[in-house]
């Protein structure tokens, strides 16, 4: 047999067994070390918490981050995606495709897009190697899964995968359970929209090995026109505990088939009067009427496949090492009329004396991608000292390509003929090593450092029938530090600086020929103050940003929002957020944010000549976002919680145009938790219910804006064109559930 490498492959193979190597070495010498020096076995953090060890800060650390756990999700867990069930959380605004919640959402936090904020699961990168986006919609009921999660504002700790540049989610998936239980949650609401979950645990057998698992399904007909969702996803895992060791086999898979609802809704009349109407799928048939093609869809498929070590040696030494392999395979059709054979590299045809240079047709564009990923950290604490070190590498590849499958002509194309044919590949290498420091019982120091080197290659003739070819290598240096001062119990301050830098997108190098990297100071000053009926955090920050990446509010040809580089540009920011009890019946958990988002000069063409507009505010960022949560609990087993979230106007571009306003709004959900405890077969059964936009509240959470020059005019005169977008979400709408609990 006969293996044939480019240099490419051979600088990838090489860097590969080199960091496997340095993991190796670097666990086996701990292991040798630290087994010679077994003690007692007293812990102070699970094992399953050392998963997340590597990314996630904990209470006193001078990083501001937010955490919930598995019962504050478990509320509202009616079906709706992560970000939906994140949403009431400080600097955060979300957005849905289909206007409930359920298929395409997204998050935005302190105005930073969802390209810009690091997701890891069990500390495993999970955003998209290429477009450094996050797409939920494959982690369907992924909440019913999770022991808890974190999100940390700013840049935060070290992170693997893409560098966190505004925000990190880091998911911790379920902890291994001792005892055995079964569960079976099923819920149903407005738009046909229904969930069925059941998950189940063997409970530890010999105290040694468990088995867990959960299946579930949800759909939607979605609240604009036929935004329809088919969710279908699983997660397993096997366990294997000892007093000082765990080690975990963990799979999971996401199946989404979602009618497309990306288009957004650019017609003001119809934004007005008929709210939920979708253009997506729309053509018009041969007596001029209008058509929706029925498979308009976007159908994908993504298996995870995670192995993890965790060895705790004695009071000082643990390690973690994890594997990861991800696939990820499907396509979104479209219908397209009126498309020119000369667009999709085909012959015009001749028919008797006419010449047709146009067709409608079906096209499939396709994404079939792998990704590896090798982690491996130790972690040392003695004393007044904590350390942590280790590094991660990431192997990416993708193939993207599209179809013809249907054709009104035929010209000289086949159904198997790929029209476009592009690949990237993507190595990623992180090393780092951070650590906390007290040097009294008031004082404790954080310090991190992080080197990524990114390989990024790109080749092929892309979805725009062009050449596309990038070979770029960065070498980024993450340095973070911080000081955390606690007056007494219940007061303490922190101050921190951190430097990310962060590289583009495969859509910015498409729309982009000279995209540059970003880069991104953080400053953080905060306060905390903790006592059992009142805490308040109140922090303040000024990200200061070179050739930030920002959006222009336009969109490609595939729905993805378009970037540019911004020069210089900043956040200033103030958010508060508390938790207050009043009695043991009543609570409140308020948070606030102020905001200042700036470009500091902002160049832009308008009817053909080059304006300076000066200082403007950076699109999709709000100066003001608050939300509430009014908690009555007049019984143990019985919880209402009214939500209340406000998110002020933002603009959709970097020119502050009128016609690009997004305008503020202001909604509320009531939430109703019921659980009836059992002696019997069943354990307990918990009934929950979710209204949402209670007042009926008709907004739009996202949009886009565009222009374009007009030169066709006569006489002839350069004009530029604008328009917008909007996604509007849905008014009242509710979800009813019940779970069992055997």
């Amino acid at each position: 047999m006969k293996f044939l490498f480019n240099n490419a492959s051979i600088f990838r193979w090489q860097h590969f067994q080199k960091v496997s190597l340095l993991s190796i070495f670097l666990t086996s010498s701990i292991v040798g070390f630290a087994q010679e020096k077994l003690k007692d076995s007293t812990k102070l953090e699970t094992l399953d918490e050392v998963l997340v060890r590597a990314v996630r800060v904990k209470a006193d650390s001078p990083i501001t981050h937010s955490n919930l756990s598995k019962e504050d999700i478990q509320e509202r867990n009616l079906g709706q995606d992560i970000p939906i069930l994140l949403n009431f959380l400080p600097s955060v605004v979300t957005t849905t495709d289909a206007g409930a919640g359920v298929g395409y959402t997204g998050i935005r936090v302190r105005g930073i897009n969802a390209q810009s904020t690091n997701v890891t699961i069990n500390g495993i990168p999970y955003n998209d190697s290429e477009s450094l986006g996050t797409f939920w919609v494959n982690l369907n009921d992924f909440a019913s899964s999770v022991e808890s999660l974190q999100l940390q504002r700013g840049v935060g700790t070290s992170t693997n995968g893409s560098g966190a540049f505004g925000a990190s989610v880091n998911v911790l998936t379920d902890a291994v359970s001792k005892e055995a239980y079964g569960e079976l949650s099923n819920s149903f609401g407005s738009f046909n929209t229904r969930k069925h979950t059941m998950k189940f645990s063997t409970g530890l057998l010999d105290d040694r090995i468990e088995f867990a698992g959960r299946l579930s399904n949800i759909k939607s007909d979605g609240y604009i026109d036929r935004a329809t969702s088919n969710l279908k996803s699983y997660f397993l895992q096997g366990s294997y505990k000892t007093d000082n060791t765990l080690i975990k086999a963990i799979t999971f898979s996401g199946k989404e088939v979602t009618y497309q609802s990306w288009n957004g809704l650019e017609d003001k009349d119809k934004l007005k009067n008929d709210r939920t109407y979708n253009t997506a799928g729309e053509y018009t048939d041969e007596n001029g009427d209008i058509q929706f093609y029925e498979n308009e869809v976007d159908d994908y498929q993504q298996d995870h496949y995670q192995l993890h070590w965790n060895q705790r040696f004695d009071n000082n030494w643990s390690t973690n090492m994890a594997l990861n392999y991800t696939a990820g395979h499907g396509y979104f059709e479209q219908y397209k009329e009126d498309a020119s054979f000369a667009d999709y590299g085909l012959n015009d045809v001749t028919i008797g004396s006419e010449t047709i240079l146009e067709t409608d047709l079906v096209r499939r564009r396709w994404l079939d991608n792998n990704f590896y990923v090798v982690n491996a950290n130790a972690n040392y604490k003695k004393n007044a000292a904590d350390l942590l070190f280790g590094g991660s590498y990431s192997y990416y590849n993708g193939d993207h390509f599209g179809e013809i499958i249907w054709s009104q002509f035929a010209s000289n194309s086949m159904n198997t003929d790929r029209y476009y044919d592009n690949k990237g590949t993507k190595t990623d290498i992180n090393f780092f090593g951070k650590g906390t420091f007290k040097l009294n019982d008031k004082m404790s120091l954080f310090a991190d450092l992080q080197i990524r080197l990114v390989d990024y290659e790109i080749n092929g003739i892309n979805s725009y029938m062009t050449l596309l070819q990038v070979d770029e290598n960065y070498t980024f240096f993450n340095p973070k530090a911080g000081i955390n001062y606690k007056f007494n119990a219940e007061n303490s301050m922190y101050f921190s600086y951190a430097r990310a830098n962060r590289e583009p997108s495969r859509d910015d190098f498409e729309n982009n020929a000279d995209v540059k990297p970003e880069q991104l100071n953080d400053f953080e000053l905060g306060w905390r103050h903790d006592k059992q009926a009142f805490r308040i955090n109140v922090n303040a920050y000024y990200m200061l940003y070179n050739e930030q990446l920002i959006l222009t509010g336009d969109l490609d040809q595939s729905g993805s929002p378009i970037r540019t580089n911004s020069g210089d540009s900043y956040r200033l920011g103030l958010e508060i957020e508390a938790a207050v009890q009043l009695g043991e019946k009543w609570s409140l958990q308020p948070s606030v944010t102020w905001s200042s988002n700036k470009n500091k000069e902002t160049i832009t063409e308008i009817d053909g000549s080059l304006v300076n507009l000066g200082q403007t505010s950076i699109s999709f960022s709000p100066e003001w976002i608050a939300s509430n949560a009014i908690t009555f609990q007049p019984i143990n087993n019985l919880q209402l919680t009214l939500l209340s979230k406000f998110v002020g106007d933002q603009f959709m571009s970097n020119t502050e145009a009128k016609a690009s306003k997004l305008d503020n709004y202001f909604i509320n959900d009531f939430n109703i938790n019921y659980e009836i405890k059992t002696n019997r077969i069943l354990k307990s059964i918990l009934f929950s219910g979710l209204v949402n936009n209670i007042f009926n509240v008709k907004y739009a959470s996202n949009g886009f804006y565009y222009t374009y020059d007009d030169d066709y005019s006569n006489p002839p005169q350069v004009t530029t064109i604008h328009g917008a977008g909007f996604y509007p979400q849905s008014t009242t709408n509710f979800l009813l559930g019940m779970t069992l609990k055997f």
